[in-house]
């Protein structure tokens, strides 16, 4: 049965360019299995000062924030937590009492997945992309004790920015290199977009590589992951991303941390 939002309802919120439904299907999932009052929508803006002075003046709990507002809404809010400040980028607000608390849960999924996954730190990667999410890759890779990367991105000043931030190499363009792991962090792949059926890597490049990461949530099998699987590489998905950051979104806007196998239920739910 559908949960009925009432006057006590706690209001979460998401903002995104493009917004997806993943976030809306798991939290509410879980609010339901749980027993809890409160009630998660998806939105956008194009007024974002706006839409974070309304989390505070309505009493808005919480809200995740997705490209592009990742590091625009660095400057909006009262306190920053080290998980986001260490990389300028966050894409979690808490509102407690008025108070707006930024983190960055990006980081701590992307962490946890490379441990998950047993990846040899020794290993080579190229990244491509110089946005928000791509700090938090990026910055996750280094402290995991990631040394041999390579940034990709076109826009040379955000792009060396971040090589130089992490340790890594800048390049515009991957061209003849081959590394063991590829890193998309754009969003090439993305449904909906204007790049959702292209490769954020050459066939060539994902034959060559050893694992594939894409941090693409929508579709859950991106033109890169299908590309990947068919020539038997090993995956990391941006489902597995957005499940693990959201997880913890969960735990900050309500206090509780809900078993695995809630959690397994509230993804397969959301993935519909």
């Amino acid at each position: 049965m559908a949960v009925v939002p009432g006057k006590n309802t706690v209001l979460c919120i998401s903002l995104a360019g493009r917004p997806g439904t993943f976030g809306v299907r798991f939290h509410n999932h879980l609010y339901q299995q749980l027993g809890l009052d409160y009630y998660y929508k998806a939105m956008t803006t194009q007024d974002l000062p706006a839409a974070v002075g309304g989390i505070r003046a309505l009493g808005i709990r919480g809200c995740g924030v997705s490209m592009p507002y990742k590091e625009a809404c660095m400057a909006l809010v009262d306190e920053i937590d080290p998980s986001a400040a260490a990389i300028e980028s966050i894409n979690t607000i808490v509102n407690t009492d008025g108070h707006l608390k930024a983190y960055n849960t990006d980081y701590l999924a992307v962490r946890r997945l490379l441990e998950q996954h047993q990846v040899d730190p020794s290993t080579a990667f190229a990244l491509r992309g110089s946005g928000g999410m791509a700090k938090a890759v990026a910055s996750a890779l280094r402290d995991a004790g990631f040394t041999q990367g390579i940034i990709v991105a076109r826009n040379e000043q955000a792009g060396r920015q971040l090589a130089d931030s992490c340790g890594y190499r800048w390049q515009a363009t991957r061209g003849a290199l081959a590394p063991p792991m590829l890193v998309n962090v754009t969003p090439i792949g993305m449904a909906g977009g204007v790049e959702a059926g292209q490769l954020a890597f050459t066939s060539e490049a994902i034959a060559a590589a050893q694992r594939v990461f894409d941090v693409v949530a929508m579709p859950a099998l991106t033109p890169l992951i299908v590309e990947a699987q068919r020539l038997g590489k090993p995956v990391i998905t941006g489902l597995e991303v957005i499940a693990l950051q959201a997880l913890e979104q969960f735990v900050l806007y309500t206090g509780v941390r809900p078993t695995d196998e809630q959690v397994a239920r509230a993804v397969a739910f959301a993935r519909g």
